[in-house]
């Protein structure tokens, strides 16, 4: 038994299949955006209006000290110098020296670097290089001033710098992005787990599961939706029941006479009557009965029971086996089928009611029955080469009691809730049941049974109905 192997969208519906599709992730994520572009148009403003004049102003100072103590080196007696160049070092950790050999330039992209560079070729007319050296655990820039013919050479160390606003900055954006992110999110599960709950609890309702009732708490909007949800929960299941109570009572109440006419018919000697009018009310009497167990069965559509995991294979050729033992043309395709944990007898139901629908509809010709299986789960399609439902009719078909006589028979329909029936019961087990036009005519119906761990958006077909 093989399975399908999955075919991934393409463009515009790629991009749409990769959208979060939890309230929850949307709203993280459109959180993280805001807050991402608020913290980089904050960013933005702090390095600009505070940061940038900052380090542009303590650059001039250090700019104006390095030409001072340059200037001040170059008037000294050279007997004095020493004490000048101690001093210097002490007070203001700057080294002043007659310029040697060219030292290798700086490559250090640090703003304040650059604005330091840029103040010394202010104040002294020409263009100045910043050069580095490695000393011990620290790293030395120098500056070569040029002071008549000479060129003095003025270095700091690394350390005098200080802080490095610019890193300090990021770190500190980054731990209020994180910061404010965390709370956000926090907030936002608080308000978005009461509405998965009530997500959870419709589904199950949807699926005539029992549902107890939803904790009433969180905030007042929350706790009146989810009163409300509670209150119209059980009114719900109050209504089924009472529903299933009626035509359970109802379909008692019209089998007891009629099994009476049944059998005063029984009875009744075929001497002296109207062969012909006898069928006829034999006809009308089991097709009563047929109706009534429908009604019945439609009202219990809702009991769900316990799934067994079965070999789609082998249980579709069971019911082929079964039509085609009673002489229908059925073509079965197995395909690539695969195991499913489902309810059986629900299966049973909904595939014999499309089958029956398609033998009904099918003007004699032979139905066929496929089966696929892909990661997103099992399709099961039954195909005919009858008249086909009008596209705007394909929904409608699905009500209680409704037939379209004028497109589907020329004689005579079914009861009207065998597609109902189907319908319900592939709701409370939560398969999909849809109906298609077929190329060259006819209908394609079709049982889709999810896996626990399938996408719920609407898959693209891979299955064209041909």
């Amino acid at each position: 038994m093989g399975r399908g192997l999955p075919i991934l969208p393409r463009g515009p519906d790629r991009l749409l299949s990769m959208r979060p599709q939890t309230l929850f992730a949307r709203t993280g994520i459109t959180l993280a955006i805001g807050f991402s572009l608020f913290l980089l148009f904050a960013g933005v403003v702090v390095v600009n209006y505070i940061l940038a004049p900052v380090a542009r102003q303590a650059a001039q100072d250090l700019a104006a000290l390095m030409v001072l103590s340059a200037q001040t080196w170059v008037e000294l007696p050279p007997a004095t110098r020493p004490y000048l160049e101690s001093e210097l070092m002490e007070e203001y950790d700057l080294k002043v020296s007659l310029a040697g050999k060219k030292l290798p330039p700086s490559h250090n992209p640090l703003p304040y670097l650059l604005f330091l560079r840029q103040a010394l070729e202010q104040r002294l007319g020409t263009r100045i290089e910043l050069g580095a050296e490695k000393t011990g655990t620290d790293v030395w820039y120098y500056a070569d001033i040029p002071m008549g013919d000479r060129r003095i050479r003025v270095g700091f160390p690394r350390s005098r710098i200080g802080a490095r606003p610019p890193v300090a900055s990021i770190l500190v954006i980054a731990a209020a992005f994180v910061a404010i992110m965390l709370i956000s999110l926090l907030l936002v599960r608080r308000l978005t787990r009461p509405l998965e709950r009530l997500s959870e609890a419709t589904t199950r309702l949807a699926r005539g599961e029992e549902l107890q009732p939803l904790p009433e708490t969180g905030p007042r909007e929350l706790v009146e939706l989810t009163r409300s949800f509670n209150r119209m929960a059980r009114e719900l299941t109050e209504l089924l029941e009472n529903r299933t109570t009626l035509l359970a009572g109802i379909s008692h109440d019209l089998r007891t006479p009629l099994t009476r006419m049944r059998l005063a018919l029984e009875m009744m000697q075929p001497e002296g009557h109207d062969a012909t009018l006898v069928d006829g009310l034999r006809r009308d009497m089991e097709e009563i009965d047929h109706m009534i167990g429908h009604a019945l069965e439609l009202a219990r559509g809702l009991e769900r029971r316990e799934t067994e995991e079965v070999d789609l294979r082998e249980f579709l050729d069971g019911i082929v086996a079964g039509y085609r033992q009673h002489d229908h043309a059925i073509r079965w395709q197995p395909g690539d089928c695969c195991l499913a944990a489902v309810d059986t007898l629900a299966l049973r139901r909904v595939v014999t009611n499309l089958i029956d629908n398609a033998v009904r509809y099918g003007e004699g010709k032979a139905v066929e029955v496929r089966c696929h299986c892909d990661p997103r789960g099992a399709l099961i399609r039954i195909l005919d080469r009858g008249p086909g439902i009008p596209e705007s009719q394909r929904e409608a078909v699905f009500h209680p009691f409704h037939r379209l006589e004028a497109s589907r028979s020329r004689n005579t329909g079914g009861s009207g809730l065998g597609l109902a029936i189907a319908r319900q019961l592939s709701r409370a087990h939560g398969w999909k049941i849809e109906l298609l036009g077929r190329e060259g005519g006819g209908t394609e119906a079709r049982v889709r049974i999810p896996t626990a761990d399938a996408d719920p958006a609407e898959p693209r077909d891979e299955y064209p109905a041909r």
